[in-house]
């Protein structure tokens, strides 16, 4: 886990800023709601590849070949598994997967600072600030990945491992500003991701302090939590703030450390050597791997964050970087994950998606870059009862903002969530100060649901 600095802006500031004040919505008691199932929902957990610091969107998925110089780049569009659907020559291996995903190639906000961006991109809202400098909080909306943890835990969810995980590292623009709404937020502790914050690609990797402390048995471990539960039954309660979260996640840490299952379901030594070949030795490849090992051992939302911090943030040297480093190894694993996943049966049920903050500026920066660019971007989406081999949306002639059927992240929630079998407009929770929330105010696009 990660600490959650406070906030800077009060709670009426917070909401008139994030549009909640003005929802007006009728409460119907989530916790006693039940799922209300879209009766051709498919998928049954989630893998979320993010690329943090925002990978450009006209050098691969949607490529300006008749622009001018100062703006098409130097990549030429090459076919795809689709007749009529050409993405960039970098992506000769996923141009062989295009029949499995759908591209969006409208999808838009107004958040050009990393943090906030990719807040809105995973929490579906803007938050109160455009800003880089901003750390998560209890009154943040959560992301879909808590929402699809919370949802499990409300129908029943008991596996050994958490709902929802984030592998390698969190989102973040360096390890000091963390992306606010990947926290539990406004549903509290219990409802926090586990973060890996290890390198399953290291070859000493382990989970940080998951397993026992070398010389202490089961039995004595069990004695010392039996001790812990006496000590705490005789001692006052502690009313000071902070104190419910540090209850809830010492029980999450016990039940981890205890755990057989878990202990397997990270262990990537149990993966043929041939299997891991095919992902990459590299962070991002054997983060993929270990998401689709999470996902056979029942977690619900696995999000696999391609940093380290804002590693695709390429304001110089745009071509050279992805050429060279950053789509290489992101290709291979994205391409192997949607080979592997099939291969075992799993893809129908496994909704894979993958997103960035935002896009990247149509015209080339006099170093060769890209500066940030939320009006128009693209993603990817696929298994799990999306329909692929389709694009969704047009962007203008230099790939500057939505020409046709303009997407918002909330719309993209609300398909996710419509995926899952979850009513996104049925469906509502807390926040902190009691106002009911949707789980996402979009409109699911229904072009992408078989």
């Amino acid at each position: 886990m990660f600490p959650s600095p406070p906030t800077s802006l009060d709670r009426r500031q917070f909401l008139s800023r994030s549009g909640l004040s003005g929802l007006g919505l009728l409460w119907a008691n989530s916790l006693g709601q039940r799922v209300v199932a879209a009766t051709n929902s498919k998928a049954k957990s989630v893998i979320l590849i993010f690329n943090c610091g925002a990978p450009s969107h006209i050098d691969l998925w949607d490529l300006k070949p008749h622009a001018t110089d100062t703006v098409r780049g130097p990549y030429k569009p090459i076919a795809t598994s689709t007749p009529g659907i050409e993405i960039s020559e970098l992506l000769p291996r996923l141009a062989k997967h295009a029949h499995r995903f759908s591209i969006v190639r409208s999808v838009h906000h107004s958040h050009g600072s990393h943090n906030s961006g990719m807040y809105w991109s995973i929490a579906g809202r803007p938050y109160p600030m455009d800003s880089t400098l901003i750390n998560p909080s209890r009154n943040d909306i959560p992301s879909f990945g808590t929402l699809t943890g919370w949802l499990a835990r409300r129908d029943g969810y008991s596996g050994a491992l958490p709902p929802y995980v984030i592998t390698p590292a969190p989102h973040c623009d360096s390890t000091v500003y963390l992306t606010p709404g990947q926290l539990g937020g406004c549903l509290g502790a219990s409802h926090d991701p586990f973060v890996l914050n290890a390198d399953p690609n290291a070859a000493n990797f382990s989970v940080p302090n998951l397993g026992a402390v070398e010389g202490i048995t089961s039995q004595r471990q069990d004695d010392r939590r039996l001790l812990l539960d006496q000590i705490q039954q005789r001692c006052l309660p502690i009313t000071a703030s902070g104190s419910q979260d540090l209850d809830i996640n010492q029980s999450k840490a016990l039940s981890l450390v205890g755990s057989a299952a878990v202990r397997e379901a990270f262990d990537l030594t149990r993966e043929p050597a041939e299997v891991r070949e095919r992902y990459g030795r590299h962070t991002w490849g054997q983060s993929h791997l270990l998401a689709r090992r999470l996902i056979e051992s029942g977690v619900r939302f696995v999000t696999t964050v391609n940093g380290q911090s804002i590693i695709w943030d390429t304001h110089a040297d745009n071509f050279g970087r992805l050429e060279k480093s950053l789509v290489p190894p992101m290709e291979r694993a994205f391409a192997t994950l949607l080979d592997d996943l099939s291969e075992r049966g799993l893809l129908d049920s496994t909704l894979v998606i993958w997103m960035g903050d935002f896009g990247r500026t149509p015209i080339i920066n006099a170093a060769a870059g890209r500066d940030h660019w939320p009006q128009c971007y693209s993603m990817i989406l696929a298994g799990g009862g999306i329909r692929g081999g389709q694009v969704i949306g047009e962007s203008d002639k230099i790939g500057a903002v939505p020409k046709s059927r303009p997407i918002a992240p909330a719309d993209i929630h609300a398909t996710v969530f419509t995926a899952l079998g979850y009513d996104p407009h049925g469906i509502t929770y807390h926040t902190t100060d009691g106002r009911p929330c949707l789980l996402s105010d979009g409109e699911p696009i229904r072009d992408l649901l078989s």
